[in-house]
């Protein structure tokens, strides 16, 4: 290996495995890799110090304030998502400006959350487990289920409904004209949209919030949500009073994905692991971190 980096700094968790990050460490000749999350912008100007690479996952952010104290950098690489600026919690922006370069990765760990969401679902559907939706177990077939989002995410999970028999209808900023004909689903506006389903799936990008007040009143009762975005794609007063009618259910794999204020509610479920990292995630996540420092120095 002929060209790299001076000095690499993992100032997070990277989330993968042990053997890839012993991979990543090769290409500098100083690497520190930090077990833990860094508590403020100061803490990680602290471990950056005068590294030119840095790796970080999706918990941490690197600011404006950062990027003009560390002079040094040169690469910051993601070990997580990157979808556009405005939703990326590196200032992808100010990055650019001082010439320094920042890549992410993309569809990873998908077939691990479609996976997580039809689990889920049957287990509340069919009563296995803390509750049951209806009175009687429900199945899958000829159930009407909207996904906000249509990325790769969510046309992984029309596909599925679809093999489940489900009627499936979506919402996306750009309408899928190919996804319709290949999967054989429908496209509607918001406000058609949330009265047609009786399961929505939000499958939005990170901090993007569609459904407040209004939304939850079209949407209606005896429904269920599940979300699979990073963040909530709900307001969160608005979710409380909606959760406070019968029927009315909220699932997500964590925590930071439905909001903490209402995980402790008795129709909300949460498994607290995030559902897109199986082993086999992190090696796709892995091998995707490693090609864009490749491509970087090859450069």
């Amino acid at each position: 290996m002929t060209k790299q980096f001076r000095k690499m700094v993992a100032i997070e968790p990277t989330k993968l495995l042990p053997e890839w990050n012993e991979k990543l460490k090769a290409y500098a000749t100083e690497s520190i890799f930090y077990s833990d999350i860094p508590q403020d912008s100061q803490e990680i100007i602290r471990r950056i110090g005068d590294a030119d690479c840095i790796m970080l996952s999706f918990s941490s952010e690197i600011n404006q304030e950062v990027l003009e104290a560390c002079p040094q950098i040169r690469y910051i690489g993601m070990c997580c998502s990157l979808y556009a600026p405005e939703n990326a919690n590196v200032d992808i922006l100010t990055a650019e400006k001082m010439g320094i370069a920042v890549t992410g990765v993309r569809d990873y760990g998908d077939e691990g959350v479609k996976e997580y969401v039809i689990s889920e679902l049957v287990g509340l559907l069919q009563g296995n487990g803390p509750a049951m939706w209806k009175n009687d177990a429900t199945e899958l077939t000829g159930l009407k289920v909207g996904i906000l989002g249509m990325g790769t995410l969510g046309s992984l999970l029309a596909e599925t409904f679809r093999f489940f028999n489900s009627e499936v209808y979506y919402y996306s900023r750009t309408r899928k004209i190919e996804l319709e004909e290949k999967y054989d689903i429908n496209y509607l506006e918001l406000q058609q949209l949330l009265p047609t389903v009786d399961i929505l799936i939000t499958s939005l990008s990170k901090n993007t919030v569609l459904l407040k007040e209004q939304e939850f009143q079209l949407f209606g009762n005896e429904k269920i949500l599940f979300n699979v975005s990073l963040t909530p794609s709900h307001d969160d007063g608005a979710v409380k009073q909606w959760l406070a009618q019968p029927g009315n259910f909220v699932l997500g794999d964590t925590a930071a994905s439905v909001g903490e204020t209402i995980t402790e509610l008795d129709n909300v479920f949460v498994s607290n692991r995030n559902a897109g990292m199986t082993s086999l995630a992190k090696e796709r996540l892995a091998k995707k971190v490693i090609l864009n420092i490749e491509g970087y120095l090859a450069d």
